[in-house]
């Protein structure tokens, strides 16, 4: 918020800063400086009225973006406010082509004291980022103040500082002291107001001219530091806030002082219950409460209470960024007809805001626009289109944009049927007959330019796109030029009733035939008829002659006889009829009539043209394409319907889509279009229709889809890596702008200074980012440039500031020894060495290595050297690998140096002469010299073990002891002792250990034991059945068994009897005793297996008996029943 202005520099004055720190002023944008992605920020500090609105606008940059950026608003550091778009608060993003400026606006409708707070926003492309802060203060509505310096009215113009004013006495002089202000120094409010007294709030503020103290106090509220009230029930509160994605799961958690305490959980004062929703858990001193499937209307403020002991926090819920999962589609219509635009979004429910070019559309009671909403569909309905609707329609969500172009053409009516000249005779019916391609229109009917109206003989009717007059009784007078003019179109319809006078020569007389053709109509001469395919030709030739002729039609030689079916002849006095039904394109053609009489005869030939629609193009084809525009071309149709091509008809659609948009409104003449105003990266598919004056043709095959893409960007940060006698390397970075086509490869070309001529270097693209051109001429200036190639073609070449001169400089041999290598460089026996030494040098140096100053073996090592290192090579090391390596650089007569001490460890041998040194009470002490074979590195350290001579099992006593001696302890009394150790260095344990030369014996004491006399118990028992036979029925023919348990000591003998019988080894009885249960079963018993069944346990001690009935009954029949 800025700074207070005091009350004597509000009015009539204007209050200079005190410092260049000052803030702006309220309403003007603060020196923000530019810096990342934006060109523009929103202000630092705005204040804002209640009630009115605010609007924040941001600015970023795309010149050096390869992606779209992405935009985010957000509040405090944590709540996306895309998600809160709605009534209240409206986001909207343009973008201007020429100057590549994303502007974004975030507009606040109705500011109320909640919008307060701070503020961000964050813009991202790939792997760039800028962000913003800002913060909005909110200040009640109040009126206009008043002038404060009246005299500044009376003040004359053109006078001094003292004559200038009225002498208005006591009045005057007050006015000049107060002129004289003192310079006071700059006193800070806030601190002023933290250190002062609640009751000093309003002196303070009305001696420094604060006009919002209230807004003032509540910022003051939030800057003080409240220091955490000490609670007695908690040992760890609810973390302040919480942020949580919707549909995701949440946890709060806190820590209470007593395991046993039982807390409550509330949300905004409710008190929670546990569910599928919430769990409420508590472990220990642990309280939690987890939320699964979040939800928007789980967005609220949350307490754990114990006792009259609270603690607090809040969840925010965040929505995930709604995408539009189907695109907007492209509309063509006429004035009139009705327009939905339908878009899919990734969630139901989700808010989607619509424009008009850059205005946004509302849904108004007298709004010409409709919104619906079907789950995730969201359409747009425009019900009667007009030349005002013309233009791009946008939909916007928090995380997707679509649009849409709509062209609307003024209604053409089309004449599917004109109405034909009519010649009748008297006492007949006429009837004209018309047409039209709308069912809806209706029109009037004039006879000689004077409106036909109804009457009992003359009816008009209009059924469909019918339209008919019909005259009854046809009178002389009826005769003349009849008209249909449709209301609302500048277009007419004629055609001519010729009333045919029947004459009555009552002087017999024989006349020679005579045929009187008409030729008025669709004559276009006397003898050729044209007739539209699929319309009906009649044909009323007029014939005199006495007698009655006799009237034959053929086409060709072939007579046409049949009175009935799609061509005929109908025969009436006077009259012959010559009718086509639904002319076809094989009626074309010379057609003759023949009229003979007693008296003569006489012939006419007639030519029958049929004309149709043209067939539609051929081969549509797009021959290249742009960043948003393709050349489309097609072969003229095979046949053009008989009548001459006018032109074209192009229409275009998304791939995927059903919707075609018309691309022109005027007939175009030539096979080659240019279609414009695509985007970029989207499947388009083409068809065209042929026009003649018949009418269009059926659509043509669809082109192949294809898509509009440009040329990538020119590559960038083109530069000279190198450069030999013959050769020169080139480096460059990738375009800064790919698009949709991709990257295919660069191509490399070069030239001598001041020629035109550029030669290709490479023969198949290049897909890295350098380049070595080779076979150049030694000393020449040779100019290079570097091309990008996608599949729309070349980019603009990169070319480098001036030419190269084609000659290899001189340079000292210089090698770069890796750091590693610079201290000694060690490895195991058995692992590989593989060494890479840069180095500098030219021309090429020549590179030799050597071991202990003696040249390499290359059957130990193997040596690769190249133009810019060598490599050392060591497949398995061995330990004669080990020593010091030196690489020498030579180029002529200067060299270079640098050496490699390897050493090759291995496993240690075993240490020598290891013996027991003294043994006293359980404890015995140890000592050996170090191994003779430390595996070519220091010895770290042994291992001690130790094995009783009866066991011989060893256990360790000591690991990684670094001394040559040791005290074993905690041995056994009475046991004999061995020892051995194990040397250890870095490769691990040697492989053999070294065992002790003597033993070690833990001598025994006197002791004695006295043993407590052993009774052993008595475990006879007499035979005793725990669980008796049970009485049981069965049925015949199905195994059933019989048990019962026992238990005795020794064991007792078991007997099984039958009606007192002994069951001897009959194969139908099986005997078993598993730990004392006895089972007797009996396989598919019949009825004389039914009896008394015993069971005896005898052993020395006595016997024990049970028994059980066992009733073997006969099954049913089913089918006796």
């Amino acid at each position: 918020m800025p700074e207070p202005v005091p009350a004597d520099k509000q009015d009539g004055q204007e209050a200079q800063p005190e410092s260049d720190d000052a803030p702006p002023t309220d309403g003007e944008p603060g020196n923000t400086e530019l810096t990342g992605l934006f060109v523009e920020k929103p202000p630092e500090n705005v204040v804002a009225v209640a009630g009115a609105d605010v609007t924040f606008i941001a600015r970023v940059d795309s010149t050096t973006l390869t992606r779209k950026p992405t935009m985010k608003w957000l509040k405090g550091k944590w709540m996306d406010l895309g998600s809160k778009a709605g009534k209240h608060m409206q986001f909207k993003e343009t973008y201007d082509r020429n100057t590549k400026i994303y502007t974004y606006e975030m507009k606040i409708i109705k500011v109320v004291a909640g919008d307060a707070g701070g503020y961000r926003c964050e813009v991202t492309a790939k792997d760039k980022c800028d962000s913003s802060t800002f913060e909005i203060s909110v200040e009640a509505a109040q009126q206009e103040e008043q002038q404060a310096d009246i005299l500044s009215a009376f003040k004359r113009e053109g006078a001094g500082e003292d004559e200038g004013d009225l002498d208005f006495s006591a009045l005057l002089k007050a006015t000049k002291k107060k002129k004289k202000v003192k310079q006071e120094p700059e006193i800070d409010v806030w601190e002023l107001l933290k250190s002062a007294h609640p009751s000093e709030y309003e002196k303070i503020a009305f001696e420094y001219g604060i006009t919002d103290l209230r807004g003032m106090l509540k910022r003051l509220k939030k800057m003080k530091v409240v220091e955490p009230k000490h609670s007695e029930a908690f040992l760890k509160r609810l973390e302040s806030c919480y942020s949580v994605e919707k549909g995701k799961k949440i946890v709060l958690r806190c820590e209470v002082v007593d395991p046993n305490t039982q807390v409550k959980w509330l949300k905004n004062g409710q008190e929670i219950k546990p569910s599928a929703k919430y769990i409420i858990e508590s472990s220990g001193n642990v309280r939690t409460l987890t939320i699964n499937r979040v939800t928007l209307a789980d967005d609220a403020a949350y307490e754990c209470v114990v006792g009259e002991d609270k603690c607090f926090t809040e969840v925010f819920v965040k929505e995930p960024p709604v995408t539009i999962t189907k695109l907007m589609d492209d509309y063509h219509v006429v004035v009139g007809e009705r327009v939905e635009f339908e878009v899919e979004v990734s969630e139901e429910g989700a808010n989607v805001m619509w424009f008009f070019e850059d205005i946004e559309l509302h849904k108004d009671k007298d709004s010409k626009y409709r919104f619906k909403k079907d789950g995730r569909k969201h359409t747009l309905i425009i019900q009667e289109a007009t030349l005002d609707d013309i233009g791009m329609y946008h939909c916007w969500t928090n995380g997707g944009h679509t649009k849409g172009e709509l062209e609307v053409e003024e209604k053409q009516l089309e004449v599917l049927q004109d109405i034909a000249d009519l010649t009748v005779r008297a006492t007949d019916q006429a009837m004209f007959k018309c047409e039209v391609s709308d069912d809806k229109v209706t029109g009037k009917w004039f006879k000689d330019g004077v409106e036909v109206l109804p009457s009992e003989r003359i009816k008009m009717t209009h059924i469909g796109r019918f339209h008919r007059l019909i005259i009854d009784d046809v009178k002389p007078e009826d005769a003349g030029d009849y008209t249909f003019v449709p209301d609302g179109y500048a277009l007419s319809l004629s055609a001519k009733l010729n009333f045919l006078e029947i004459k009555i020569d009552y002087v017999p007389r024989q006349d020679p035939p005579k045929i009187h053709l008409d030729t008025s109509g669709n004559m276009v001469s006397q003898n050729t008829i044209i007739v539209v395919a699929g319309n009906k030709l009649r044909l009323d030739v007029e014939i005199t002659g006495e007698p009655a002729p006799t009237c034959v039609w053929s086409k060709g030689d072939q007579p046409i006889t049949d009175t009935e079916g799609r061509i005929r002849v109908e025969a009436r006095k006077d009259l012959s009829c010559f009718v086509i039904e639904g002319a076809e394109r094989e009626d074309e053609g010379n057609y003759t009539i023949c009229v003979t009489n007693p008296a003569g005869e006489d012939k006419a030939m007639l030519f029958v043209k049929i004309v149709d629609v043209p067939d539609p193009p051929e081969n549509i084809r797009c021959t290249s394409v742009g960043e948003d525009c393709a050349s489309i071309v097609w072969d003229a149709p095979k046949f053009d319907g008989g009548a001459p091509l006018k032109g074209y008809l192009m229409e275009r659609k998304k791939k995927g889509s059903s919707r075609w948009t018309k691309l022109n409104f005027d007939v175009y003449e030539s096979t080659t279009y240019e279609a414009k105003r695509m985007i970029e990266g989207v499947f388009y598919e083409m068809r065209v229709f042929a026009i003649n004056s018949i009418g269009m043709s059926p659509p043509s095959i669809t082109s192949k889809p294809f898509m509009p893409i440009a040329p990538t960007s020119e590559p960038i940060r083109l530069s000279v890596h190198d450069v030999t006698d013959s050769t020169c390397t080139l480096k460059w970075l990738a375009p800064e702008k790919i698009g949709a086509g991709g990257l295919d490869g660069y191509v490399i070309e070069y030239c001598k200074e001041g020629d035109t001529e550029w030669v290709v270097a490479n023969q198949e693209l290049c897909e890295r980012q350098g380049f070595v051109v080779r076979g150049l001429p030694v000393g020449e200036k040779i100019n290079f440039r570097v091309v990008a190639v996608n599949i729309a073609g070349r980019s603009p070449p990169a070319l480098l500031g001036q030419p190269v001169t084609i000659r290899e400089i001189m340079e000292h041999p210089k090698i770069r020894l890796p750091r590693e290598l610079r201290s000694k460089y060690i490895r195991k026996v058995g692992e590989k060495i593989n060494l890479t030494i840069p180095f500098q040098g030219k021309p090429r140096p020549v590179a030799t290595w050597y071991k202990d100053g003696q040249p390499l073996d290359p059957q130990m090592v193997s040596v690769r050297n190249s133009n810019v290192d060598s490599i050392l090579f060591i497949r398995s090391a061995e330990r004669e690998h080990s020593g010091t390596y030196e690489l020498v650089l030579k180029i002529e007569n200067m060299e270079d140096r640098a050496s490699v001490v390897i050493r090759i460890v291995d496993k240690p041998g075993p240490p020598l002469n290891v013996k027991v040194t003294e043994v006293w009470g359980f404890n015995a002490a140890l000592e050996w010299a170090p191994p003779k074979d430390d595996g070519n590195c220091e010895i770290t350290g042994y291992t001690i073990q130790k094995a009783d001579l009866k066991t011989k099992e060893w256990f360790t006593v000591y690991e990684h002891n670094r001394r040559a001696n040791c005290t074993a302890s905690d041995l056994i009394m009475g046991n004999e002792y061995m020892f051995r150790v194990f040397s250890e260095n870095i490769c691990g344990l040697s492989e053999e250990a070294r065992l002790s030369k003597n033993t070690a014996v833990i001598a025994k004491t006197d002791l004695e034991i006295k043993l407590n006399p052993y009774k052993e118990k008595d475990m006879s028992c007499v035979p005793k059945f725990t669980q008796p036979l049970i009485d049981r029925s069965a049925v015949a023919g199905y195994s059933t068994a019989i048990s019962c348990a026992v238990r005795g000591f020794p064991k007792p003998k078991i007997v099984w009897m039958k009606n007192r019988m002994i069951i001897g080894q009959d194969p139908k009885f099986l005997m078993q005793n598993n730990q004392g249960v006895l089972t007797l079963n009996i396989r598919k018993p019949g009825t004389f297996d039914s009896g008394k069944y015993s069971c005896m346990a005898v052993n020395d001690l006595g016997q024990d008996e049970v028994e059980c009935k066992l009733d073997i009954r006969i099954a049913a029949d089913p089918e006796k029943k």
